[in-house]
């Protein structure tokens, strides 16, 4: 936001405008940010699932997130230039009529022509006002580029267009089009009347007259010098020829993307490096860490912590000259997944923890914690105990064996929290109805496992019970038993 000078999360950006001035437009910038490289330890993230004895839908999603696909790269040459698409069914490559580049792409006005600038512009303007949670759902659509690619083997000259269901992150941002054997890919060029070609059809021979896309397995028609091959003996096939030439190869990606822990806002811990003009990047010494958050800072003119020049101009560690200090902070994310180690040592001054003391208590036995930090808390966990088992400092492979998820609750079904502000205060309830009442609520219909719905119903109801209990304990007698 231009008026905030902040970044925003995809929940702050309403119809394109900023939450706190809504007659502002968002823009896209570009940033320098420092990244974990989490996508090293994809594989092996993705193999220790199994040792986890986790709920199934928390190791499905995690699986999911990391997102190992196995395929090939193949090379289209555009304006002279090779540009890599990644796709799992090469056996479908004769069978592409246009690729898709991601509008969010960063070269993506490189391809476009004088001719197409506008129409891309307008397109982009609209994908703009969308968030991102709504473009999942919408229709797929996109615009044309005016740039043609070179199929790598027949030479063809295919359309490449701009959608807005490819990620930029994923693979080369880049994707083929086969609407013959995807949906996805079908119903587009349906849209904008793009060729549909059929390839593949089912083993019994018999074509599908592309009504819809064939997306199964089966033996290959209209492939220059491939056809009758079945699908996964023809995968291989066709990647060895585009080998031969130099235009492609296996490949394995995975959507796992390295960790952006970069945030232009105060709270969060330093990162703790320094800028200088005759050294470059210069990490802070050990001797001078922690870098400790100044307290006069300014609040409202972009990131607080450039407001304090005492804080960002100091002399850099390895020539003494005036430097910047780096003012981003890490993601409050990148504290939360080791303060488990933190526990088991918490007074050390000289270490983050001992790693006798960790090498004894660790691995966690019995984890309880919520669903919603399947896939960034549990996932940071995990990629920061293998580092730090890298490092020689743990001597274990998972943090926590065993997965509890304890139920939600929920308000208007929807799960209570402060970012939605419906959030109950149990300080509220308790200056109304006693903090018994509200506990003898949760007690009541609590299932460790289970969601829960808040109900003032269930609170009146509550309050009364405890009133009539009071009420006759207000009443008994004490006294000898006649018996």
């Amino acid at each position: 936001c231009s008026k905030c000078q902040s970044v925003l999360a995809n929940e702050q950006v309403h119809g394109g405008k900023c939450w706190r001035h809504p007659d502002n437009e968002v823009i896209i910038k570009p940033l320098e940010q420092w990244f974990l490289k989490t996508s090293e330890y994809a594989e092996e993230l993705l193999q220790n699932i199994e040792k986890l004895d986790w709920p199934e839908r928390i190791k499905s999603m995690q699986r999911n997130w990391i997102g190992k696909s196995e395929g090939a790269e193949i090379a289209f040459v555009i304006n002279g230039e090779k540009w890599n698409v990644f796709t799992t069914r090469p056996d479908t490559l004769f069978g592409v009529t246009f690729l898709v580049i991601s509008a969010q792409h960063p070269r993506l006005m490189e391809l476009v022509t004088n001719e197409k600038k506008k129409e891309v512009m307008n397109f982009l303007k609209k994908i703009k006002s969308t968030k991102q949670k709504d473009l999942d759902i919408l229709e797929k659509e996109g615009v044309f580029t005016g740039a043609y690619a070179l199929h790598p083997l027949t030479k063809e000259k295919i359309p490449v267009w701009a959608g807005n269901f490819v990620l930029a992150e994923y693979g080369s941002g880049m994707v083929m089009g086969v609407p013959g054997h995807d949906q996805r890919d079908f119903d587009f060029a349906k849209k904008y009347n793009l060729k549909i070609r059929e390839v593949i059809v089912a083993e019994d021979g018999k074509s599908k007259k592309l009504r819809e896309a064939y997306e199964g397995a089966g033996n290959l028609i209209n492939s220059n010098g491939f056809d009758g091959l079945f699908s996964e003996e023809a995968k291989e096939h066709i990647v060895i020829a585009l080998h031969e030439k130099k235009l492609g190869r296996k490949t394995i990606q995975y959507k796992l993307r390295d960790w952006l822990i970069s945030r232009q806002r105060y709270w969060g811990t330093p990162i703790p490096v320094v800028y200088c003009n005759d050294c470059g990047i210069a990490p802070v010494p050990e001797k001078d860490l922690p870098v400790v958050l100044p307290d006069k800072v300014v609040f409202g003119k972009g990131n607080p912590l450039e407001t304090n020049k005492s804080f960002l101009i100091i002399d850099c560690p390895r020539c003494g000259k005036k430097a910047r200090r780096e003012s981003d902070t890490m993601d409050t994310f990148f504290d939360s997944s080791w303060y488990y180690l933190r526990y088991l040592d918490s007074k050390n001054k000289k270490a983050p923890f001992d790693s006798n003391k960790a090498n004894y208590w660790m691995p966690v036995n019995q984890y309880i914690g919520g669903a919603e930090h399947a896939i960034m808390h549990l996932i940071y966990a995990r990629f920061f105990t293998k580092v730090l088992r890298d490092l020689g400092l743990l001597n274990i492979d998972e943090p926590f064996l065993r997965l509890f998820n304890q139920g939600m609750l929920h308000k208007d079904s929807v799960v209570m929290s402060k970012s939605k502000g419906n959030v109950v205060l149990p300080e509220e309830i308790s200056a109304d109805y006693g903090i018994d009442t509200a506990r003898l609520f949760l007690v009541s219909i609590a299932s460790p496992d289970k969601d829960i719905e808040w109900s003032s119903e269930g609170i009146e109801g509550s309050w009364r019970f405890v009133n009539r209990l009071f009420d006759y304990i207000s009443n008994v007698k004490i006294g000898k038993s006649t018996k």
